[in-house]
């Protein structure tokens, strides 16, 4: 790597179509993939992460908003795309000209579509969510199948998907089965109706592991595109060991290094006071990266393949670290805050546990300011 970069998040592209091909694999024959891109593909970077799926054999991108959506036509045109998120009343008409399929949870959606698409002269697919217990988005299971006849009714507007999202597939295996029975219901009840959409997904990344429900058509996943497992409560099924791999790495480099005496603190606040003699590195990454300030105390970094811990309060652009036992440490030096140094490893969930989050957040909250370097191939 060269210096142009203080901190940096090193993108493997070859890891992320391996990913990708062995969810479409684990997940069977016949199955559909939507891979999920949100939140600025996780961290990854939209673009560059919407030209390599549409090159490695996605068969839909699931956004969260238009802005989105048009980050991804922009690379590439014609591709479906699911907009998980509602639509406010004063998008849909961009939604329409955008060709984005919206998620519809009620009957006064569905008819502002079929206006506007009847006004733009256009058919609108949409995704029609049933609320199994997430409780955000969705339509409650005893209506679904008459706002499904009302959506075949109403003119400009074609169901091309049913769907709900699991709330705690990877901690609680109760209400995870509670969430899938419900959701068989309603896809039996809508057959028995003469109904049945081409898409029809249930299996978020934590889905994917734990749940199989014998009627989806369609995997949804998230985090797992990116090598990360949601490890939680249950018990993962199976060895994953190198099925699937991280797909980012996030560094930065050492700036100074200095001797402490015992009894001085260190920075803001002086949490943190030396023991005793010790050597102290300052690093170029801080919360205005993204590295959460929850990882204060708590949180290592990889140098010279060796952990290193955090001291004191981290700061908007700099840390101080504990290299006392790294030898020949210098200014320039490479750190790895999320990733694999030499034998050492910190994995997504690991930092995350350091820093009292969650690995999406981990990943969502690496900000612009951190240069994405692609390695591993094709990307735009």
């Amino acid at each position: 790597m060269s210096g142009t970069y203080r901190c940096w998040a090193e993108i493997d592209l070859s890891a992320l179509r391996e990913n990708l091909g062995w969810l479409r694999h684990a997940a069977g024959s016949g199955q559909r993939v939507i891979t999920v891109v949100k939140a600025d593909a996780y961290g990854h970077g939209l673009k560059q992460i919407a030209a390599l799926l549409m090159q490695s054999g996605t068969d839909v991108f699931g956004v969260a908003n238009l802005n989105e959506a048009r980050a991804i036509r922009s690379v590439g045109k014609g591709w479906p795309i699911l907009m998980l998120g509602a639509c406010l009343p004063d998008e849909v008409e961009a939604a329409v000209k955008d060709q984005v399929m919206p998620t519809i949870s009620s009957l006064e959606e569905a008819q502002r579509f079929s206006e506007c698409a009847g006004k733009h002269r256009r058919t609108v697919e949409v995704h029609l969510k049933v609320d199994t217990g997430m409780g955000r988005l969705g339509a409650k299971p005893g209506d679904v199948v008459a706002l499904a006849q009302a959506i075949g009714q109403l003119p400009h507007l074609s169901l091309r998907g049913l769907y709900s999202h699991y709330a705690s597939a990877e901690d609680d295996a109760r209400y995870s089965k509670r969430q899938r029975e419900m959701f068989l219901k309603v896809v039996a009840e809508l057959e028995a109706a003469g109904i049945k959409p081409d898409f029809i997904h249930l299996r978020n990344s934590g889905g994917g592991l734990f749940e199989a429900d014998g009627v989806s058509n369609t995997i949804r996943p998230g985090l797992l595109v990116y090598g990360i497992i949601p490890v939680g409560k249950r018990r993962l099924p199976g060895d994953l060991k190198g099925k699937l791999r991280p797909a980012l790495t996030w560094k930065c480099r050492v700036s100074f290094v200095k001797s402490v005496e015992a009894g001085q603190k260190l920075s803001y606040g002086g949490t943190f006071t030396a023991a005793k003699r010790m050597k102290v590195a300052t690093i170029t990454a801080g919360y205005g990266d993204g590295y959460l300030r929850s990882g204060s105390g708590r949180a290592q970094v990889l140098i010279g393949g060796k952990l290193c811990p955090v001291l004191g309060r981290v700061t908007m652009d700099q840390m101080l670290v504990d290299v006392s036992r790294i030898k020949n440490v210098a200014a320039g030096d490479e750190v790895v805050l999320l990733g694999q140094q030499e034998e050492k490893e910190i994995a997504a969930g690991q930092l995350a546990e350091w820093l009292g989050t969650i690995p999406w957040e981990v990943l969502t909250s690496i900000t612009y300011r951190v240069g994405r370097v692609y390695r591993g191939g094709y990307a735009a």
